[in-house]
């Protein structure tokens, strides 16, 4: 279901801008950081997407599943050996 409402472009400080209304805000679930793209003569706004979003929550479940482990055995290399120090 598709919901219109006509607006104007508003002064905001040295930028230009639009309201929105709470309907539509509502509808689209928006709130806090958003990301505006141009398509066309289009504005697109949509939710920021984080690529590290619910990572605590992926790694503390492998941690109670025993899947944070290696999967390859530590190789110590010459450089290891030779030029590390503690």
């Amino acid at each position: 279901m598709s919901t219109a409402i006509k607006t104007r472009i508003i002064k905001i400080g040295n930028s230009q801008g639009i309201r929105i209304p709470k309907l539509l805000l509502e509808q689209s679930g928006l709130e806090g950081e958003v990301e505006i793209d141009l398509e066309g003569n289009h504005l697109t706004i949509r939710s920021v997407v984080h690529p590290r979003a619910g990572w605590d929550e992926a790694l503390a479940k492998m941690s109670e599943n025993g899947d944070d482990v290696l999967l390859d055995d530590v190789t110590p290399t010459e450089w290891d050996e030779s030029e590390w120090e503690w």
